[in-house]
């Protein structure tokens, strides 16, 4: 095991943080402002506080890996899924059991694709973690916002250039047949995609560090899942090497009682919850 003290900062995006309107860039084809699609009330002092962390600490960071997620605008978790059963859009943030898809109230646009839509939630719902939910559309590849918080990307950089080494990037998500919270593994991974599958080589970069610092968004939800699955292979019981940074993580409006109960799981676990302020290497 190296010594060493990694940062792992999960989906640090424009889209997930609620950026003032100053922030927001100017869309070239229709003029107006581009707002985050799924922005998390108080990720933008997340990161900005993140940021400072890193700038502070940068010299004791063996290795910084971000991880994005990225999608495209046909996935099962988004609105171009899917319909009700008129024909009607379906909104954002509902949420579609398989129960509801064999009743026929909501129904995948492609009516091929229903078996396997079916065999993906009876799956997913059989597991016990999480139901679908339609999320807006959002980190949509080669967007601005699936881009990486500004002051983020900045403090990132002068961490490279001061560090000569680069940040490792983890990408997930852009199967669109599985939802992919964790950056270890999908919800349900497809067979016929193994990068949906355990993520067996960043597993090993997280184990052979020291100290393995977590911050990102959504603590509700990516986060949440994200550091589940590493602690379920971690491989040992010394979960004290774990740092939750609990000020640059927030959750899902809705979800807060998922992100206090993480939190509360990963303390009893051995995890370490720590601040911004309080928590230096």
């Amino acid at each position: 095991m190296s010594h060493s003290t990694q940062l792992l900062i999960i989906d640090p995006q424009n889209d997930f943080c609620d950026l003032p309107r100053s922030w927001w860039p100017v869309s070239p084809l229709t003029g107006e402002a581009v707002a985050p699609s799924l922005p998390v009330a108080g990720a933008h002092a997340d990161m900005q506080r993140l940021a400072h962390w890193i700038d502070r600490q940068g010299s004791a960071l063996g290795q910084i890996t971000v991880t994005l997620d990225s999608h495209q605008a046909y996935d099962i978790a988004h609105p171009a899924f899917w319909q009700q059963r008129g024909g009607e859009p379906v909104a954002p943030f509902t949420a579609i059991t398989a129960a509801q898809v064999r009743a026929g109230d909501f129904l995948p646009r492609d009516a091929a694709v229903l078996p396997r839509t079916l065999a993906y939630l009876d799956a997913l719902e059989a597991q016990g973690s999480y139901t679908l939910m339609v999320w807006p559309l959002h980190c949509e590849i080669g967007s601005w916002g699936h881009g990486v918080h500004a002051d983020i990307l900045a403090a990132c950089r002068r961490w490279q250039q001061t560090r000569q080494r680069a940040v490792h990037h983890v990408f997930k998500g852009m199967n669109p047949w599985t939802e992919h919270y964790s950056a270890i593994r999908a919800e349900v991974p497809d067979p016929q995609d193994a990068e949906t599958g355990l993520n067996t080589a960043l597993l090993q970069r997280l184990r052979e560090s020291g100290t393995l610092v977590i911050a990102g968004e959504a603590s509700s939800h990516c986060v949440r899942a994200t550091t589940q699955h590493i602690v379920d292979q971690w491989g040992s019981q010394d979960h004290g090497r774990i740092v939750l940074l609990t000020d640059c993580m927030s959750p899902v409006g809705g979800f807060e009682q998922a992100h206090a109960g993480f939190l509360q799981q990963m303390r009893a676990l051995g995890v370490r919850c720590e601040t911004s302020a309080s928590f230096s290497l």
